[in-house]
């Protein structure tokens, strides 16, 4: 599903994606139309403007993903601005992709999106790493006595989100690991299960915060 107020831009994407292979269940022009019809035609993939009329692009991101965790979304913005390269991740975005992004580079997101690899105009990856990093810095609620006990993954899961904490994609890991790339994804997803995660950004910050990225 393809999100732009600009008419011609969400038809250009919209048709580039198609011609790619790609089913355009759907597209919108502002962000409650957004949240309709995504509720409406359940889209594996959203690309998100974030400068959005009658809701702002976080916005549709948080209260769609929160709705539904299996969504991914692609934020496709004009702007680089930090601020809202970290806001859009934190409201659940997979990656972020500026529009100075050639043809080949968006469908190229598109499909690492829809496997849940992290995508990120080349410089924002490290940003949102480095944010992580200083928010894993920081001190720890205390824990509760009746919290439960962390739970325990097995030695290639831990293997896995090691590789996860340091900024390799699925193929990358596969790679490194001499395993199939469908094998990294459901390493990744019994991993989310038993940590009670939603995607793969919360994924990452959660072996940052215990030192994975490290290792």
């Amino acid at each position: 599903m393809v999100v732009d107020d600009h008419p011609m831009w969400r038809d250009a994407v919209a048709r580039d994606l198609t011609e790619s292979g790609f089913d355009v269940v759907a597209t919108a022009g502002d962000g409650e139309q957004a949240v309709r019809r995504a509720q409406a035609a359940a889209p594996d993939v959203l690309v998100l403007d974030l400068n959005l009329p009658a809701k702002p692009g976080v916005r549709v991101c948080k209260e769609l993903v929160g709705a539904n965790p299996a969504l991914r979304v692609l934020v496709l913005s004009a702007s680089g601005e930090h601020a809202d390269v970290l806001e859009a991740v934190k409201s659940g975005a997979t990656g972020y992709l500026l529009k100075s992004a050639s043809t080949e580079e968006l469908i190229d997101a598109v499909r690492r999106t829809a496997v849940g690899d992290p995508v990120f105009t080349p410089g924002l990856a490290g940003l949102v790493l480095g944010e992580y990093r200083r928010l894993a810095s920081e001190p720890a609620p205390a824990a509760g006595a009746d919290e439960p006990k962390a739970p325990q993954l097995t030695e290639r899961e831990t293997e896995v989100l090691r590789l996860v904490a340091k900024g390799l994609s699925y193929k990358q890991i596969a790679e490194r690991l001499v395993i199939s790339h469908r094998t990294v994804q459901n390493h990744v997803q019994n991993t989310l299960g038993k940590l009670q995660l939603h995607n793969r950004v919360e994924l990452v910050r959660y072996a940052i915060e215990r030192g994975l990225d490290e290792a």
